[in-house]
């Protein structure tokens, strides 16, 4: 896929925790997952620039896993809910505890989201490198078809769309 279709995907996979999200009252972490949902949606292509294989280490459970709790990490540091002087949201409403675990794991939900996506190709993927050599591949869509691509990235807007109107 490219980053039209990954970015759907992503979004696809992201709009039933919005809505969860959006029925437990937090409306500006719904924002928020969106964003994260988006910003890591492409970060396994960035192997592309590194001197590894495409679909190699950045394609993988353990990348996304790994990914995951560094920026939960790198969340904690910038959210610092936990020790009573929590950032006000726009509403002036502190965040959540649970802001940096939500931030990682849809950080994780986005990358594991682009390695599915990159299972429908021909190509296929290794996501459970270096432990397996199991290869997965559907075969269903080059990734640089661009209807699927558009397809994706439409999907995934509207299904978020309709999981965040459902809960207005």
């Amino acid at each position: 896929m490219y980053w039209r279709g990954h970015v759907g995907i992503a979004l696809l996979a992201y709009a039933p925790v919005a809505g969860a999200v959006r029925v437990a009252g937090e409306p500006e972490l719904t924002v928020l997952g969106a964003a994260v949902a988006v910003t890591f949606a492409t970060l396994p292509d960035l192997d592309h620039r590194l001197p590894v294989a495409h679909r190699g280490p950045t394609h993988t459970i353990a990348f996304a896993l790994t990914a995951g709790v560094l920026v939960a990490l790198a969340a904690a540091i910038v959210f610092p809910v936990g020790d009573g002087t929590a950032p006000a949201t726009a509403a002036g409403t502190a965040l959540p505890p649970w802001t940096p675990g939500f931030v990682g794991g849809i950080a994780t939900l986005s990358l594991c989201s682009h390695v599915a996506g990159d299972a429908i190709t021909p190509m296929g993927i290794w996501p459970l490198r270096p432990f397996r050599g199991w290869h997965v591949t559907l075969d269903l869509t080059p990734a640089a078809n661009p209807r699927a691509n558009r397809l994706f990235l439409g999907a995934g807007v509207a299904a978020l769309a309709l999981s965040v109107a459902l809960t207005l």
